[in-house]
């Protein structure tokens, strides 16, 4: 036992200290200066590293840690080292060079993607597609292989062996391909096939003949693509996961169908419950939902609304942009102003006579915004280009014949160029990915030629303003799992490129 004295010794240690504590933690006048203090460290760190942080999110974004990763590891490995530095308290100007020699080096890993992103694309893509059909999980090891090899090329390729980092090019994406076909199998039709003996087991055939049916032609249809285009699975990939959706609605429908046979006064009640998902949705839009004569009336006004929220952001992103850029000039024009001062400007200097051209541009965007309906054509600007997206100029599938019935809308961007004299312009052919990277690259490039050959004959301007390119479907702006999404991809975009007179 412990002696009383000492345990009346110890209770005084403890309240001591607990008093301390309570002071501590009460008292304004210690704990402002120790987080001011700790606010400072902050402001401190936040103004030294901040060069290097752009750099870091800008490499981060061109994937440069994945395309240039020798550059990226030793960008990280000086950042790092100033970090640690910095929390031990040492030398700032030590601290300072570890952090320009990180930022020396994302540079050159930022400037190195540009070569990998040319010289190592279809296995770029291949990766990117194996990713997407869930490669690292379902085939893990086949996975790991090609990334592998993919890090030898990007490595090599670094390293100015260009030969070499092509070969391991495509020996990585040989076997991405086959791990996206693994996965592929494993993720969906394999997956799908259980789910479709399942629905054998619970007779789904008798109460959702119509989903099951679906769900058992896409899986077929699945295999016959993967069978038939082993090196093309954008189609068997989109057929399998849609297969092995409706296999899963079809047991789904199947099973409400059962409940509500058995039980005919919950119809009611089930009927009223799927109103409310989009009741919902429409409340947080504004909107009164009315299921009086069915969904289609609140569904198009939800989908008018979500257009017109989209046509809004587009502009507010532009506008920014423009805002951006004008605030750019305006600062220098301001310092050219300032070095003047005191004299007379005897002629307009090249930053103002730029200025007049942009807003001319501006003034001309607007013009040719006022030619084009919402369902011929959107246009967009990017800096001083204004590029004319034609949603409503269609070819017939695999072709590149423009029909007469697109004759108006050509002529109506006929009228956007004439808006811009002495400008250039580039066309360019886009698909969705469905089909071989060849033949969409090379129905791309046909598709764009044909557009260019008849503003070129209907126009009369020289060949030497108009290029025309075909992309394929390297640069989607949409999601090629949906119908809507490779409509969407499947297009045309004419960019046009003023002459405005730059800065010297």
């Amino acid at each position: 036992m412990i002696p009383q004295k000492k345990r009346r010794q110890f209770q005084v240690i403890v309240f001591i200290l607990s008093l301390f504590l309570t002071c501590l933690l009460l008292n304004p006048w210690i704990i402002a200066p120790m987080t001011s203090l700790a606010a400072e460290q902050q402001d401190v760190k936040s103004s030294l590293f901040k060069e290097a942080d752009k750099y870091l999110q800008q490499a981060k974004q061109v994937r440069a840690d994945l395309l240039s990763p020798l550059n990226f590891n030793e960008a990280m490995k000086f950042y790092q080292d100033a970090d640690k530095d910095f929390q031990k308290g040492k030398n700032l100007e030590e601290i300072r060079k570890k952090l320009r020699a990180s930022v020396a080096y994302f540079s050159k890993a930022i400037e190195a993607t540009k070569l990998a992103e040319v010289t190592l694309a279809n296995s770029i893509k291949a990766r990117a597609d194996a990713e997407q059909a869930g490669a690292p999980e379902f085939s893990s090891k086949t996975w790991s292989e090609a990334e592998s090899k993919f890090n030898e090329a990007a490595r090599e390729l670094e390293g100015g062996d260009v030969n070499d980092a092509r070969k391991r090019s495509v020996e990585a994406e040989t076997l991405f391909r086959n791990a996206e076909l693994e996965a592929i199998k494993a993720n969906y039709f394999n997956d799908t096939w259980a789910l479709l003996k399942k629905a054998d087991e619970q007779d789904v055939k008798k109460f959702a003949p119509t989903t099951l049916k679906q769900a058992q032609d896409l899986i077929a249809g699945a295999e016959k693509e993967l069978n038939e285009n082993r090196y093309d699975t954008d189609v068997a990939r989109t057929l399998a996961r849609q297969a092995k959706y409706e296999a899963q609605h079809a047991l789904y429908l199947s099973q409400v169908i059962r409940d509500l046979r058995d039980n005919k006064e919950k119809m009611e009640d089930y009927l009223l419950s799927t109103e409310k998902p989009l009741s919902q949705i429409a409340a947080t839009m504004d909107i009164v939902g009315s299921f009086e004569s069915g969904f289609d009336k609140t569904t198009i006004e939800i989908t008018n609304q979500i257009q017109k929220l989209q046509n809004s952001n587009e502009k507010l992103t532009q506008n920014l942009a423009e805002r951006e850029q004008q605030l750019e000039m305006l600062n220098a024009r301001i310092a050219e102003l300032q070095e003047k001062l005191g004299g007379v400007e005897q002629e307009k200097s090249a930053l103002a006579k730029q200025m007049e051209s942009q807003q001319k541009v501006r003034e001309q965007f607007a013009a040719v915004e006022k030619i084009f309906d919402r369902e011929e054509a959107i246009v967009l600007r990017k800096e001083n280009d204004v590029i004319v997206r034609l949603v409503g100029l269609t070819f017939p599938v695999g072709k590149a014949t423009i029909e007469a019935e697109n004759f108006g809308l050509l002529t109506k961007v006929q009228q956007a160029i004439n808006l811009f004299p002495q400008c250039t312009m580039t066309i360019e052919g886009h698909t969705d990915s469905h089909g071989s990277d060849e033949k969409n690259l090379e129905l791309s490039q046909q598709r764009a030629d044909a557009v260019s050959q008849y503003i070129l004959a209907n126009m009369g301007v020289p060949a030497s303003r108009l290029t025309a390119v075909g992309y394929g479907e390297s640069k989607p702006i949409a999601n090629n799992e949906t119908k809507e999404g490779r409509a969407k991809n499947r297009r045309i975009e004419v960019t046009i490129h003023p002459n405005i007179e730059p800065m010297k």
